[in-house]
């Protein structure tokens, strides 16, 4: 029978979750086969790549990949893996390569993959053939708007058909950009927390912890005269903001903005010599979208979770953060900045001051947040006398949805608990 890690009883209004999710090899193991080998797994962004023969690489799910464009500009991604005996074919994080040479052998790829220069290839007989030898691929790889993702399952829904109303707010995200047209800023974030991965899906979208957690980050803005309003109606942040469900695990918040976006909404710490570009800035927002949209756009943000490990946080700036697990108490977290390619310095100068105000690895929010998610972890060394953890915040409750409920975390649990259960 199916083993579940949750209780879910609407009508006690009572969701609780089994602590060993954060601490279980078993439970690892059978999450990579059935969530990171079954799911849309974001691979990296179009911009990364500029020219025709750019190539990064990293690990996607616990994979190594070449992420690249070929000599005629196509972008692939390949399996960083010798097809001869196994090595990690390219050893570079970035560059430009016509041709991908394995060290051990000496074996090289065409930069679309195909198997070219075998050293000794007349010592190979009978079915040997170079033509089926190229790096392989993941079952399917698809992009959404220059966002790229892997699936290794070859029976996989299309990635649209997988985003479903998730792209609404990709969308929200790429329309910034006059051209539609985003470009990750050079340089990114990449560090280790000792918790488990999935406290990371719950962290970014859980606006509850923002008063305690980020109480240094919300005085710091207050002095800078930023208008912080007192909570009222039962929520404890400064502005109303939802939990929206996405559908297939993906889901999101959505708030009423009081922290300044880069995109057409001032706050005192940007200086009065900023008013005018920001105020043109959301001229031509108007102009191309509409007023209703543009002000969508510039008086909204939203941290956008895509199932099951990337988030897309546009608030004060834009962040793409995608994290995987190494071992059950560690993972590894990769964050970029994005921006629009047509940004003027100044704007780019203010985007980047944001982004490392709060989400840089010396800001107010990131290093708070790994302290509080080891803090979680360490906690749960007593899980086995204290199964389980207590999400039911906000449950029953009708009309909308708040973003410091919990109604969110229970979207992704949900969903993560249906997948395992098919183990």
């Amino acid at each position: 029978m199916p083993r579940s890690y949750i209780v879910d009883d609407p009508e006690k209004r009572q969701f609780l979750l089994d602590r060993e999710v954060h601490v279980s090899e078993a439970v690892l193991r059978d999450e990579m086969a059935h969530i990171f080998g079954k799911c849309w797994i974001y691979v990296g962004h179009s911009s990364e790549l500029k020219k025709p023969n750019d190539f990064v690489t990293r690990k996607v799910a616990g994979r190594p990949v070449i992420f690249n464009r070929d000599m005629r500009g196509e972008i692939h991604c390949f399996l960083n893996t010798c097809r001869h005996r196994g090595a990690i074919v390219c050893t570079e994080r970035e560059g430009s390569r016509r041709a991908f040479r394995c060290v051990y052998h000496g074996w090289a790829y065409r930069n679309d993959g195909a198997l070219g220069g075998v050293p000794g290839e007349e010592a190979y007989r009978g079915e040997f053939d170079k033509s089926t030898l190229g790096l392989r691929k993941p079952a399917r790889f698809e992009s959404y708007r220059d966002f790229w993702f892997l699936n290794l399952d070859p029976d996989a829904p299309a990635l649209t058909d997988y985003l479903g109303r998730a792209t609404e707010y990709i969308d929200l995200v790429v329309d910034q950009s006059p051209s539609g047209q985003m470009e990750i800023i050079a340089g990114a974030q990449e560090y280790d927390i000792a918790a488990n991965w999935k406290l990371m899906v719950e962290n970014s979208v859980d606006d509850y912890h923002l008063p305690t957690t980020h109480a240094t980050w919300l005085n710091y803005m207050a002095n800078s005269g930023v208008k912080i309003e007192r909570p009222t109606e039962g929520r404890v942040l400064p502005t109303k903001g939802l939990a929206i469900d996405l559908g297939n695990g993906h889901f999101t918040t959505d708030n009423v903005n009081f922290r300044g976006r880069p995109v057409a909404a001032w706050i005192p710490i940007y200086g009065e010599e900023a008013k005018p570009e920001m105020a043109e800035i959301r001229r031509e927002l108007e102009a191309r979208v509409g007023p209703d949209r543009a002000r969508r756009i510039a008086e909204t943000n939203r941290n956008l979770v895509i199932f099951p490990n990337l988030v897309i946080n546009d608030g004060s700036s834009v962040t793409v953060r995608t994290f995987f697990p190494d071992g059950p108490t560690k993972m590894q977290v990769t964050a970029w900045a994005l921006g629009p390619v047509e940004e003027t310095p100044t704007a780019r100068s203010r985007r980047l001051d944001a982004f490392l105000t709060f989400y840089g690895p010396g800001g107010f929010a990131t290093p708070d947040d790994v302290e509080a998610l080891e803090l979680v972890q360490q906690g749960l060394a007593n899980w086995q006398d204290d199964r389980w953890t207590e999400m039911s915040r906000g449950m029953g409750r009708e009309g909308d949805q708040l973003n410091s409920d919990e109604h969110h975390l229970r979207i992704f649990w949900r969903k993560w608990n249906q997948l395992m259960e098919a183990v």
